[in-house]
C-alpha cells in the first residue's frame, strides 16, 4: 500500500469536487480499490501502487475536463473513467511509467531508454552515478524520483547540492548575503522543483527543511538518514570533496550523483572527483552507473548537434595530442 498527496492548483476545491464533495463520492464509487480523503485543496489517495497510479492518471483527466469546460459533473467522471478503468488492465500500464504528476497536470516521466535505465538502476541501487551531457535529463529525472519518494513517504527529506566552482574566490565580491550569492548556482535545481511542486508547497517544504538546497561545502559533518540526496555537477568536485559527500550517506537513504565529464571547470592541477570515483568504486555492489548520451537530449534539436560537434572536436584534439606524443617518443 502507498499513499499519494495531490494538491489542487488554480482551481477552487468546491468547483472541482462539487457541493458536499459529491464528485469525490462518485470517484470512490468508480474506483473502489483506493481510499480517497479530500481536505481543502489536498487530496490523499491510498491503495496499491498500480491502482493509485491508474487513478492519478484519470484524476488529471478530470482536472483537464474541468479546465476545458468549466465544470465536472458526476456523469463526466463516469464517462472519463470508462466504467472498468479502475481495474489494473493492460490499457493502464503505460501510466505506471509516470514518475510525478507536476503542476497544472504536467506528466513527468522517463522519455528515453537511458532515462528508463536510470529509473531502474535507482530502484536496484542505493548509490547511483548518472553521467551524460547537458540536456540529457539526468538531473530532471533524478529530482522527479526524489519528489516521488517524498510523496510516497519512502524518505523524510530531499537534499540537493551542487559545487559552486564557477564562483571560486570571486564569491565574496558578489552583491548580497551568502544566500543571494549562492542561489544563482542552485537555480537549475529550483527550476526542476518548480515544475513538480506547487509554489506554496515548495516554499513550505524549504522553510520546514523537508527540502534542502545547499552548496556542497555545507554537506561537511552531516549524516543524512532517511533522505533522498542528489549531487549535481559532480564533475566539478575534487577527489576529497566527492569522498566527503559520499560518506554523508546515512541509513535508509538514496544518493544520486550527476555529472558531465566533458564539462570540467576545475583548475588543470585538480583531478575531477567524479572521474576518480567512477574508477575507484566501479566494482562495489550496490553502486550503479548509468551513462547517457546525445540521444537522450530532450532540449532544442540544436543542442544535440552542438554536443555532438564538441564531442567530435574533443576526440580530434585528443588524437592530435596522442600523435604528437608518439612522434616525440620516436624522435627520442
Amino acid at each position: 500500500m502507498i499513499e499519494r498527496i495531490i494538491e489542487i492548483c488554480n482551481i477552487k476545491p468546491v468547483e472541482l469536487y462539487g457541493v458536499n464533495d459529491i464528485n469525490v463520492d462518485i470517484m470512490r464509487t468508480v474506483f473502489p480499490k483506493i481510499r480517497l480523503l479530500a481536505r481543502g485543496d489536498i487530496l490523499k489517495i491510498v491503495g496499491e501502487q498500480s491502482d493509485v497510479d491508474f487513478f492519478t492518471a484519470r484524476y488529471y483527466m478530470f482536472v483537464d475536463h474541468f479546465k476545458r469546460y468549466g465544470q465536472l459533473l458526476p456523469e463526466d467522471i463516469e464517462n472519463l473513467s470508462n466504467s472498468d478503468s479502475h481495474k489494473s488492465t493492460k490499457e493502464g500500464q503505460g501510466d505506471l511509467d509516470v514518475l510525478v504528476y507536476g503542476n497544472h497536470g504536467k506528466i513527468i516521466k522517463a522519455l528515453t531508454p537511458n532515462q528508463h535505465r536510470l529509473v531502474k538502476e535507482h530502484q536496484a541501487n542505493d548509490l547511483l552515478f548518472a553521467v551524460g551531457p547537458a540536456g540529457c535529463g539526468k538531473t530532471y529525472t533524478s529530482i522527479a524520483l526524489a519528489v516521488r519518494s517524498l510523496r510516497n513517504k519512502e524518505v523524510r527529506r530531499i537534499v540537493l547540492s551542487r559545487p559552486a566552482v564557477e564562483a571560486g574566490e570571486r564569491l565574496g565580491f558578489l552583491p548580497g548575503d551568502l544566500k543571494e550569492k549562492i542561489d544563482p548556482y542552485l537555480q537549475p535545481l529550483y527550476d526542476a522543483l518548480n515544475d513538480m511542486l506547487p509554489p506554496k508547497k515548495l516554499e513550505s517544504y524549504i522553510e520546514e527543511g523537508i527540502i534542502q538546497i545547499a552548496p556542497l561545502a555545507f554537506m561537511r559533518g552531516r549524516t543524512l538518514d532517511n533522505a533522498f540526496v542528489i549531487l549535481d555537477e559532480a564533475q566539478n568536485t575534487t577527489v576529497n570533496q566527492l569522498k566527503m559527500f559520499l560518506t554523508r550517506m546515512g541509513k535508509s537513504s538514496k544518493f544520486i550523483v550527476n555529472g558531465d565529464t566533458t564539462q570540467i571547470d576545475l583548475p588543470m592541477s585538480e583531478r575531477s572527483g567524479l572521474l576518480h570515483a567512477l574508477h575507484v568504486l566501479k566494482d562495489i555492489k550496490g553502486i550503479g552507473v548509468v551513462t547517457l548520451d546525445e540521444t537522450d537530449i530532450v532540449r532544442h534539436s540544436l543542442v544535440v548537434k552542438i554536443v555532438k560537434a564538441y564531442s567530435q572536436n574533443r576526440d580530434r584534439e585528443m588524437k592530435m595530442r596522442q600523435d604528437e606524443v608518439t612522434k616525440s617518443k620516436i624522435k627520442g
